[in-house]
């Protein structure tokens, strides 16, 4: 015991011995200044032993690294004394880690809160003047950061040269009506038009999917050095919006109105000697993240003049490239791509303006045949694809020249149905969510027509029908919690075209057997439904591709007997296009529904909230 106190005395005396070593005697004069209170050259002078000392452990035990032992030594201190959450942040500022957000993270919040310019502008002061930190960047680093997402940042070329392209490839957002020599004599434009140089924007999508295409290669063991040519496929959409008003008419007089011309990249492929291996596929085609805009115009897409004049360049832009190989690095190494544009995301409103065919309601039926109405109601299952770009032109020009002299009804015969120049390319095909509407909205005429018991009784007044309408709606209402639309929407016709539907209609009938045709043409509907609406039916749905063609012949057949009073000598023309052309298009595309228009009309969705948000 008395040698552990002995002990205990002795350590007392070196530790007051070692403090005396550094504690500072102050005899007199001013009071001692604390250490942070001094400049920095006082300081340096009061550490200077300190230092030699931290210096020479460095020196012996971590190779020099005076910052690690510093660095470390403060933050146990911090540590110590329980300020973890100092400690932290200074670990994350030692580590290049800052508490500041990234331009492009700051940029991803202000897009995806839909946030204004000044909107963002007030987050940022106040945070910063809050907290006293930067943590959201300046706008004009969103806007240098956003340089390098859009479009005309990458450098690339065409071999050969694009024709009437220029070879630079620093093009951002450019006006929609430059290069339009405007005259005073001319149609006026009254228009707000901006987009993207076609080639620029396509590079600018391929180097986004830089990594896919690199993974690619890799999943399909091919050597990352294999330089093309790639094969990129790309669906084309365009659409036009009603409606797009500005919360307050402080603007330039347009429109309101807009047109969306966009485009997917849907899949890349590579020649691997005799065979084409693909390596990068879409897997969500309809969605609006790979929809990439390439023109907005405020203007109404049955404004012909206009809808021509702008979207002509972005067309030239398009033959070009047809013509001609992209060489672009990827991964370290300049690659070559070729493309293949497909027209299909327009609705049949737009592929009849743009292919330069009459309007919807004309007794040309089709966008795909030459059928009549009166053909197509005859014989509704029979028919193949023959209508193509290249013979629109052609018979616009018969049309326009008339070489064989006949009067108009013949020379309309002649060409069936086209009366104006064909000026975009589109593939002949369905679009799958105008399908869905088109055929909802005849089902939802059907419904009313059997409430009325129109097969019994065909003439009928118009204030009779519009009572048919309202019990409908009512009904539905209250059994399906589905509220009347002025136009049918996509979901209001995935709604109405179930099972339950036809159950819940069939309580207004008193008729047992309209019941069962009502429910057989339903049910028909429904298993020929997926092989058009599926990304790809083969897989997805192999069964009822094959019944396909049995069930759009009995699908018809019912038509023509049950629902006589509604399709003889005519026919809607997406039923139609149901019941005659799915299965060609699908063995020629693989799919319908993967080259829907329905990636743009969510991306319209979109546009609609930024211009209601003045983004």
């Amino acid at each position: 015991i008395l040698h552990a106190k002995y002990g205990q005395h002795l350590s007392s005396h070196k530790e007051m011995k070692e403090r005396e070593l550094y504690s500072h005697t102050n005899k007199g004069g001013r009071p001692r200044q604390h250490l942070l209170s001094l400049t920095r050259r006082a300081q340096k002078h009061r550490l200077r032993e300190l230092k030699r000392q931290v210096k020479a452990f460095a020196e012996k035990e971590e190779g020099g690294d005076i910052k690690a032992v510093c660095m470390t030594l403060f933050l146990l201190a911090l540590r110590a004394k329980n300020e973890h959450k100092q400690a932290d942040e200074l670990e994350a500022i030692m580590q290049g880690r800052g508490s500041g957000l990234h331009p492009a993270v700051c940029l991803a919040i202000r897009v995806n809160t839909f946030l204004s310019c000044s909107q963002y502008h007030k987050m940022y002061r106040t945070v910063k003047a809050v907290t006293g930190r930067q943590i959201f960047q300046p706008l004009h680093a969103l806007r240098t950061a956003e340089k390098a997402l859009l479009p005309g940042y990458h450098p690339f070329e065409w071999k050969p040269p694009l024709k009437n392209v220029s070879t630079n490839t620093e093009v951002g957002i450019i006006d929609g009506l430059s290069g339009l020599p405007l005259s005073i004599d001319d149609y006026p434009v009254e228009t707000i038009a901006k987009r993207f140089r076609y080639d620029a924007a396509l590079v600018c999508a391929l180097k986004d999917m830089e990594e896919e295409i690199l993974e690619g290669m890799k999943a399909k063991n091919l050597d990352d050095y294999m330089n093309g040519p790639f094969t990129v496929v790309v669906k084309e959409s365009c659409d036009g919006m009603g409606d797009v008003s500005e919360k307050h008419g402080n603007g330039p007089a347009v429109p309101e109105k807009a047109v969306r011309f966009s485009f997917t990249v849907m899949n890349i492929a590579i020649a691997h000697g005799n065979e084409s291996k693909r390596i990068f596929e879409e897997i969500k085609p309809n969605s609006e993240l790979c929809c990439k805009p390439l023109c907005l115009m405020l203007a109404d897409e049955s404004d012909h003049e206009t809808l021509t004049a702008i979207l002509s360049p972005l067309i030239a832009e398009r033959e070009a490239m047809k013509n001609s190989e992209l060489l672009l690095e990827m991964g370290g190494i300049l690659r070559t791509f070729k493309f293949i544009f497909r027209g299909t995301g327009y609705d049949e409103k737009l592929v009849r303006e743009v292919e330069g065919l009459e309007a919807s309601g004309s007794t040309y039926i089709c966008t795909l045949c030459d059928a009549t109405r009166l053909e197509a109601s005859q014989n509704l299952v029979f028919h193949s694809i023959t209508r193509s770009h290249a013979e629109n032109l052609e018979r616009y020009e018969i049309w326009r020249s008339n070489p064989y002299h006949e009067s108009v009804d013949e020379l309309r015969d002649r060409v069936k149905g086209v009366s104006a120049k064909p000026f975009i390319e589109t593939v002949p095909s369905i679009d799958a969510l105008h399908c869905d509407i088109g055929n909802a909205t005849e089902f939802y005429r059907i419904f009313q027509m059997e409430i009325g018991e129109v097969y019994k009784n065909p003439d009928v007044s118009k204030e009779e029908r519009k009572r048919w309408q309202l019990i409908l709606d009512k009904h539905l209402r209250k059994k399906m919690n589905l509220k009347p639309m002025m136009r049918m929407s996509g979901n209001f016709a995935r709604k109405l075209m179930s099972k339950e539907t036809v159950e819940a209609v069939c309580e207004l009938i008193k008729c047992e057997e309209r019941h069962e045709a009502l429910k057989e043409l339903m049910d028909l509907y429904l298993k020929m439904k997926p092989v058009w609406r599926s990304s790809c039916p083969a897989k997805e749905c192999p069964e009822l591709l094959c019944q396909y063609s049995y069930n759009s012949q009995r699908f018809a057949e019912l038509l023509s007997t049950k629902f006589k009073y509604r399709y003889e000598g005519k026919i809607t023309n997406y039923f139609h296009k149901t019941l005659a052309h799915v299965p060609e298009i699908i063995e020629r595309d693989g799919s319908i529904g993967a080259w829907a228009s329905e990636g743009n009309e969510s991306g319209n969705k979109l546009f609609r909230r930024f211009r209601k948000m003045n983004a």
